[in-house]
């Protein structure tokens, strides 16, 4: 895997997984039938007080979670139909280790091996966003370097699969970017997963998670001011912006230890590796 071929072959798996799984949901799955990592708590218990994790404690605790590779936690996959049987539910589909003289590209990409139209679309969003951009920097005959990774982690808890993806891109003199993309998958009912299940699923009010986001990023727009103030260059939140709302999130998952991860991955859309996490145990 060693050549811009390489990339050709992978979108082409990337496809024949989206098409496989696309034909057997239109036409063999009925409308009825549509459907670990052991980490320590972020959490400092103190006797009889638990104190609150700040943003640096949860965001040093995600960076650790990606070692591209499924945590199924014991959960029974024998029945889930798979577009290749030989392989888990989740697994690396490509890993590319490659320096050049105008590029570094070290990334390992996940496929979701089940069959379906919602697999097929996550599937989808994985070529579009991280195997177009390796093969463009592959591609490229631009001389300015660029480096670029991709790594993953999926987890199981219950019957709900989450996978998280990050990658971080420094495009010549571009500010470097952090990109973070996750999909949560229903094992049982073969939905995706929404934001106000697992809210749900974990007894979380929704107006206190929407108090905590917006307390969380007030808190992180006051502190980047305080930096601005003092001549830095940093990136400035949006407090009015409708990304913040409970309805509008689509970037969480569930961790190791059922824990929720809401993450607010500003260089999805901008060069920045700034971003801000609501963490729930």
């Amino acid at each position: 895997m060693k050549s811009p071929k390489t990339i050709y072959i992978l979108i082409g798996v990337f496809c024949a997984f989206a098409i496989i799984a696309g034909v057997y949901a239109e036409f063999f799955v009925s409308e009825q039938d549509k459907p670990g990592i052991i980490v320590p708590t972020l959490n400092n218990e103190d006797e009889n007080t638990v104190k609150e994790p700040t943003q640096e404690e949860i965001k040093a605790q995600f960076t650790t979670l990606f070692n591209n590779q499924l945590e199924l936690k014991d959960y029974d996959t024998s029945n889930i139909k798979r577009i290749n049987e030989s392989e888990d539910i989740v697994y690396t589909a490509a890993s590319i280790d490659e320096k050049k003289e105008n590029y570094e590209i070290n990334i390992n990409l996940p496929a979701i091996n089940i069959e379906g139209e919602v697999a097929a679309s996550f599937n989808n969003i994985t070529q579009t966003i991280f195997v177009n951009k390796a093969a463009e920097i592959i591609n490229s005959e631009l001389n300015n370097k660029t480096i670029y990774s991709v790594s993953y982690e999926g987890f199981v808890n219950e019957n709900v699969l989450s996978v998280v993806i990050q990658s971080t891109l420094k495009e010549g003199n571009n500010p470097q970017r952090v990109i973070v993309q996750t999909y949560n998958y229903d094992l049982v009912t073969g939905e995706k997963v929404e934001a106000s299940k697992l809210l749900s699923q974990k007894n979380i009010i929704q107006s206190d998670c929407q108090n905590k986001i917006n307390d969380t990023i007030k808190k992180a727009q006051e502190q980047a001011q305080t930096l601005v103030q003092s001549g830095y260059t940093v990136y400035n939140r949006d407090l009015t912006s409708s990304m913040y709302l409970l309805s509008n999130l689509s970037t969480y998952f569930l961790g190791p230890n059922g824990d929720l991860y809401i993450i607010f991955a500003y260089g999805n859309q901008n060069f920045t590796s700034e971003m801000d996490i609501i963490w729930y145990e």
